[in-house]
């Protein structure tokens, strides 16, 4: 089957408000085009410099996501490409890309990533770091990012009843940080969970962007990012 087909056969098993992300790190732009020519615009890439050489050589029209650890020194080079950044896992970084997104004049949403999975190798905040984060003056000071969401990745296993329960875990937490931070903010609304071994579980549980690389792409499944 074709990356097309794949991606036409995907987008026809999602509810409306699930959002697809092809993973497109590692691959060369000519397979990227074959998903764009399916229709695909939205693309997550884990690297700022691959990133960058993809954005230059591919339609302007793409929506990048970036989806990997972001490092400080790194920021100013994806904050001019990306529609969303989904791995925000410190208040440190997050005040390095509203300070690059002011240079910029943009304003960048962005997701807060939790840590849900038992392997400590995995990025990403504790529920109390996020609410520390969202409680500090530097926060509320920030005008150039909009915290749109949560992203999660649950643990590399085959034991799909703890996958089910990380993702609805993330899920709680997205709900309380809804209720207590953002009650009347219609743009928080992501729960960016689900790869490729596990979206369906993901949607289940509430994702509302899964983001998909071997289901499309037809290349093993990749545990680190």
């Amino acid at each position: 089957m074709s990356v097309a087909d794949k991606i036409r056969e995907v987008k026809g098993q999602l509810p409306a408000h699930v959002e697809l992300v092809a993973v497109s790190k590692t691959k060369p732009p000519e397979v990227i085009m074959e998903a764009y020519h399916a229709g695909q615009r939205v693309f997550g890439e884990n690297k700022a410099q691959e990133l960058a050489a993809k954005a230059a050589c591919l339609p302007a029209d793409i929506r990048w996501h970036f989806i990997g650890h972001l490092q400080t020194n790194k920021v100013r080079m994806v904050v001019p490409l990306v529609a969303v950044i989904q791995s925000v896992d410190s208040l440190k970084l997050l005040k390095t890309i509203d300070r690059e997104a002011r240079e910029a004049g943009r304003v960048i949403p962005c997701l807060l990533e939790f840590r849900i999975a038992a392997e400590e190798t995995k990025y990403g905040l504790t529920p109390e770091e996020g609410e520390s984060l969202l409680h500090s003056e530097e926060f509320r000071q920030m005008r150039h990012v909009q915290i749109a969401g949560v992203m999660g990745m649950a643990t590399f296993t085959g034991d799909m009843e703890q996958v089910r329960g990380e993702f609805r875990a993330l899920r709680n937490i997205f709900t309380h940080l809804k209720t207590r931070f953002f009650p009347s903010d219609p743009r928080f609304r992501e729960i960016s969970m689900g790869m490729s071994a596990d979206y369906p579980i993901a949607m289940e549980e509430g994702s509302t962007m899964i983001r998909l690389g071997t289901t499309l792409f037809s290349e093993r499944i990749d545990t680190n990012r």
